[in-house]
C-alpha cells in the first residue's frame, strides 16, 4: 500500500497533466514576477529549456518596446488588483522570433489570501492570427474595391434609411459628395412625386420583410435632373437577427432604357401615330389659313366696300354681316394657331412657345416670362412633344390656375431638354391624387406624351403656392433617326 495521501497522489496528478500538455505554455512566477516552473508546452512554444530558463524574469517573453514601456510590470499589477488578466499581442521566443499570444495570468493567494505568485497559460495564436489578417486583408481589399466601383453606386443605410457609406460610383451616377450626403435620408434621391405616395419608406418595409427588392425608375441627382434606375437594396441582419441597416447598389439605366424605348415596336407605333396626327394638324391649319381665311378676307372686304356705297338699313346690314365674317375669321385664325402655330415650323420651338404665349396666354390677361439655354434646336418631333405638353400646361393654368403670371423654362438636360412651367395661382392640393381621376385627362395627356418620347413628367404644388408642371423628354428623333422635318 502507498504511503501517499490522496492529495498527494491528486497532486502528482495534476503536476504530470501540466507537464505533459504540449499545447500550452503553463508556468508559474514567484510574486517578484521570476520563473519558477515550465512545461513541455513552454518548452514546445517558446523555445527555452528549463534549466535556462526557470528564475530568469518573465518579461523576457515580451517585445523590447513593451519592456521598455513598463508593460510587464503593469500586468502584474492588474493582476494582483483583479485576480486575473487576459491579454492577446506578441510575445518573443528563445530565438528571437515572434509570435502572437493568448496569455492568461492569474494571481496565486494561498489560504491566508498573502501572494503567493502568479500562474501563466500562453497559447500560440499565430496560425489563427495569420488568418485574421488575411480574412482583414481581404475585407480591406473588398472595401477598396467597393470604394473603386465606379458603374454602380454601392452604399449603406442604417435602419432607418439614413446614408451610412458612399462609393466613388455613387458620387459619379448621383452627383453628391460623400461629406454632403452620409446622414441624409435615402428618400433625397426619389422625385417628389414617390416622396409624397410614401414610395421610400414601402422599398424598406419590402426589403426587411423579404430580404431584398429590386425596383426601376426615375431617380434624382443632386443637381435635380433624374436618370432612370435599377435599384437594389437588401436587408443586412446580424447573427442574432437583428436587423443591422440595408445595401444598396444602384446603376444608371437611362442610355439602355432610351435605347429599348427607342426600338420597341408599341413606341414606334405611337410615335409614328402622333407624328401622322401633328402633319395632319398642320395640313389642316395651312387649308384653312390659305384657302378658306383668305376667301373670307376677300368677303369681308367686298362687304365692306358694299357697306360704303350703301346708304340707310342695307348698309347697317352689309355692317353687320362683315363684322360676323370677322369674327368668324378670328376664331378660325384661332383654330389654325391651336392646331399648329407658324411660329413652330418657320423658327423652331421658342419661336412658337414665344409666339403662342404672345397671343394666347398674354390675351387671357396673364404676364409671361420664356428663359431658354439650349445647346441646340432640338428636332422637330422632340419639338412638337414639348409644345404640346406645354400647350396642354398653358391651357391650364387659363382655365383653373386664376395666376397673374406665369413662367416657362427651357434647358438642355441629359441629352435632352428639361422643361418647367410654373404659376403663381391657388395650387393643387394633391399632385399624386389628381392623376387618378378621370377628370384630368389633361393631365394624363401629357404625362403619357412625355413617357412616349422616353422621358418624364411631373406635376407638385401646394395649396395658395402656386402649380410647377415638369418634364423631360430625350433629345432624339423617332426611332433614332434625325431631323425629318
Amino acid at each position: 500500500m502507498s504511503d501517499e495521501s490522496p492529495r498527494q497522489i491528486i497532486q502528482a496528478d495534476h503536476e504530470l497533466l501540466v507537464q505533459s500538455v504540449v499545447d500550452y505554455a503553463i508556468f508559474m512566477l514567484d510574486p517578484l514576477g521570476r520563473i519558477v516552473s515550465w512545461n513541455a508546452g513552454a518548452e514546445r512554444i517558446k523555445g527555452h529549456r528549463t534549466q535556462d530558463i526557470i528564475g530568469r524574469h518573465f518579461s523576457v517573453f515580451y517585445p523590447p518596446e513593451d519592456v521598455a514601456s513598463g508593460r510587464p510590470a503593469r500586468d502584474l499589477e492588474t493582476v494582483v488588483a483583479e485576480g486575473r488578466l487576459e491579454d492577446e499581442g506578441w510575445r518573443v521566443r528563445a530565438d528571437g522570433t515572434r509570435f502572437w499570444a493568448n496569455v492568461v495570468l492569474t494571481a496565486l493567494r494561498d489560504d491566508t489570501g498573502r501572494l503567493r505568485g502568479f500562474g501563466n497559460v500562453t497559447r500560440d495564436m499565430t496560425e489563427r492570427g495569420a488568418a485574421e489578417h488575411t480574412l482583414g486583408e481581404s475585407e480591406e481589399s473588398f472595401r477598396l474595391l467597393v470604394r473603386s466601383v465606379v458603374d454602380y453606386a454601392i452604399f449603406m443605410l442604417d435602419p432607418q434609411g439614413h446614408i451610412a457609406s458612399w462609393n466613388a460610383g455613387a458620387e459619379r451616377i448621383k452627383g453628391y459628395r460623400a461629406e454632403d450626403i452620409i446622414g441624409q435620408h435615402f428618400s433625397v434621391f426619389y422625385p417628389p412625386e414617390d416622396v409624397a405616395s410614401g414610395k421610400p419608406a414601402r422599398e424598406l418595409e419590402v426589403a426587411a420583410a423579404e430580404g431584398r427588392l429590386e425596383d426601376e425608375g426615375w431617380r434624382v441627382r443632386a443637381d435635380g435632373t433624374r436618370f432612370w434606375a435599377n435599384v437594389i437594396i437588401t436587408a443586412l441582419f446580424d447573427e442574432s437577427g437583428r436587423l443591422r441597416g440595408f445595401g444598396k447598389v444602384t446603376r444608371d439605366m437611362t442610355e439602355r432604357r432610351t435605347a429599348e424605348r427607342a426600338l420597341d415596336d408599341r413606341s414606334r407605333l405611337l410615335t409614328h401615330l402622333v407624328h401622322a396626327q401633328e402633319m395632319e394638324r398642320r395640313r389642316i391649319a395651312w387649308d384653312v389659313h390659305d384657302d378658306t381665311i383668305q376667301s373670307m378676307v376677300a368677303v369681308g372686304m367686298r362687304l365692306q366696300l358694299l357697306a360704303d356705297r350703301l346708304e340707310g338699313p342695307d348698309a347697317s346690314a352689309a355692317r353687320r354681316l362683315n363684322e360676323t365674317v370677322s369674327g368668324a375669321i378670328r376664331r378660325l385664325r384661332d383654330l389654325t394657331f391651336r392646331l399648329r402655330p407658324p411660329g413652330l415650323d418657320r423658327g423652331g420651338l421658342v419661336e412658337g412657345l414665344s409666339t403662342y404665349l404672345d397671343q394666347v396666354v398674354t390675351g387671357a390677361g396673364l404676364a409671361y416670362e420664356l428663359r431658354h439655354e439650349l445647346d441646340r434646336e432640338p428636332p422637330s418631333e422632340t419639338a412638337i412633344t414639348i409644345f404640346r405638353i406645354c400647350q396642354e400646361a398653358l391651357t391650364n393654368v387659363r382655365k383653373h390656375a386664376q395666376a397673374k403670371a406665369v413662367n416657362v423654362s427651357l434647358s438642355s438636360s441629359g441629352h435632352g431638354v428639361l422643361v418647367r412651367v410654373a404659376d403663381d395661382g391657388v395650387g393643387v392640393g394633391d399632385p399624386v391624387g389628381i392623376l387618378a381621376t378621370p377628370d384630368h385627362f389633361g393631365l394624363i395627356e401629357m404625362r403619357e406624351r412625355a413617357e412616349m418620347a422616353g422621358g418624364w413628367w411631373s406635376i407638385r404644388g401646394r395649396p395658395g403656392e402656386g402649380t410647377t408642371v415638369e418634364f423631360w423628354v430625350p433629345a432624339l428623333a423617332a426611332g433614332g433617326e434625325g431631323d425629318r422635318g
